[in-house]
């Protein structure tokens, strides 16, 4: 266990190799396969589901042909690993990534290997609760199966339609527990016209991933498409708002103190955005300068700091960190923040992770790094640290070989300095 008031106490500073675990992958049948894993009730949805599926690959093709041929053709092998174990271990070992978070929809290109009705990132736009709980139950028993093949290795996020019904989200959530290799569930990013995460409608769904172990998800993917058009800038630039909206929902309303227990990690949306907001944040809850106008609304909605609760019920599934945000490391949360390559996605780090990671933590001390790349998710998720160290031994790449100082060390007043604010305002840590 760490320790929450120096996480970087008693890590390893030695040329051992990093345990790796990459706390954004992806993997899916393709879409075909799906059928055996349905209800028969809902069988003539999927086919007309189905059918709109390979429409939407016909169009994308004549859209983006070039890139799509390029893309398929140069990786055609690893991208069989979205639903081949051993065409998936096979890419992880190159990758030096000795465990996994896995999340749905494993072809992010043309949208071939998403669950049913788009039960996975584009959970909240189902509006038929049938579907959207057949569809997520679908690719959770397969989920489940593909965990099974290396459960010290992989580690699944099932599909919750929360927004839909809160028994029937309960009932899931307790069939999910204990299952192996089931480590949490994602749920819609966002909730429509459905009551806001922050109130109490779904408390029994936070009780029960508390109760459960199991880590709540927003994944980016969906947002709000109305107000775009065709403009994908737009979206791109909005997308990580929606998908961390959650966190400020669950937080400020106190769901972190309601349920100790309850931990919620919101994926793929960077790290950029988070330290200015935790110093307003920090600001609003801990100092008594420009809010005390607002102190009679403020008052106990929460009983720490808003970045007391990062590393301990927040994490940061930061995929592929830029070198700013990897150099923003002790502002943006050290013991939360968990690297990841979103495979088999071309937006990530595969299949060039190895170069990547011998540049961009040539600066980093080795505890950072060790934090940063595996130690953080391996708190979160309560992963098996024995069976990744032993299948780091074998892949994992060393400091030396990541180009790194083995004398360079981490300040003890790093996150103290690095969140300035708490100096500034006089403000205190109630964790």
């Amino acid at each position: 266990m760490a320790n929450p008031a120096n996480p970087l106490e008693g890590v390893d500073t030695s040329n051992a190799p990093y345990v790796i675990v990459s706390s954004d992958t992806h993997a899916g049948l393709p879409v075909d396969g799906y059928r055996d894993y349905l209800e028969s009730s809902v069988h003539a949805e999927f086919d007309e589901w189905l059918a709109g599926r390979h429409e939407h690959r016909r169009v994308t093709e004549e859209v983006n042909g070039e890139y799509i041929e390029e893309w398929e053709g140069q990786n055609a092998e690893g991208l069989r690993g979205a639903y081949d174990p051993e065409v998936r271990d096979k890419e992880l070992d190159a990758d030096g990534v000795a465990g996994e978070i896995i999340f749905a929809d494993g072809d992010s290109v043309t949208g071939m290997e998403s669950p049913p009705f788009g039960a996975g990132l584009s959970a909240g736009q189902i509006t038929d609760p049938k579907l959207a709980f057949a569809g997520a139950r679908a690719h959770n028993r397969w989920l489940e199966e593909f965990c099974a093949t290396n459960p010290a290795r992989r580690g699944g996020v099932a599909l919750v339609p929360i927004t839909q019904d809160v028994d029937e989200s309960v009932r899931e959530i307790e069939s999910l527990a204990g299952k192996p290799g089931i480590k949490g569930i994602m749920i819609p990013t966002m909730w429509h016209d459905n009551p806001p995460y922050g109130g109490t409608h779904y408390d029994r769904v936070w009780a029960a991933c508390a109760e459960a172990g199991l880590v709540v998800h927003t994944h980016s993917g969906e947002a709000d498409f109305p107000s775009y058009s065709e403009n994908v800038v737009q979206y791109v630039i909005e997308v990580p708002f929606w998908t961390h909206r959650a966190l400020w929902q669950l937080m400020l309303s106190g769901k972190f103190d309601k349920f100790p227990g309850l931990k919620y990690s919101v994926v793929e949306c960077g790290s950029h955005w988070i330290g200015d907001l935790l110093w307003k944040a920090d600001q609003m809850f801990g100092s008594d300068g420009k809010v005390k106008k607002l102190s009679s609304r403020t008052k106990g909605l929460v009983e720490k700091l808003p970045s007391d609760y990062f590393g301990t019920n927040v994490f940061i599934g930061a995929s592929a960190m830029a070198k700013e945000e990897i150099r923003r490391r002790h502002v943006n949360g050290i013991d939360a923040l968990m690297w990841g390559t979103d495979y088999p996605h071309p937006e990530g780090s595969w299949p060039h992770t190895v170069s990547r990671l011998e540049t961009d933590f040539q600066q980093v001390s080795i505890e950072d790094t060790r934090l940063l790349l595996g130690l953080n998710a391996i708190e979160c998720y309560d992963l098996d640290i024995d069976g990744l160290t032993e299948i780091a031994a074998r892949i994992g790449p060393t400091p030396e070989q990541l180009n790194q100082d083995p004398d360079l060390r981490t300040p003890p007043n790093a996150v103290r300095d690095a969140r300035w604010w708490l100096e500034e305002y006089g403000i205190e840590s109630k964790g």
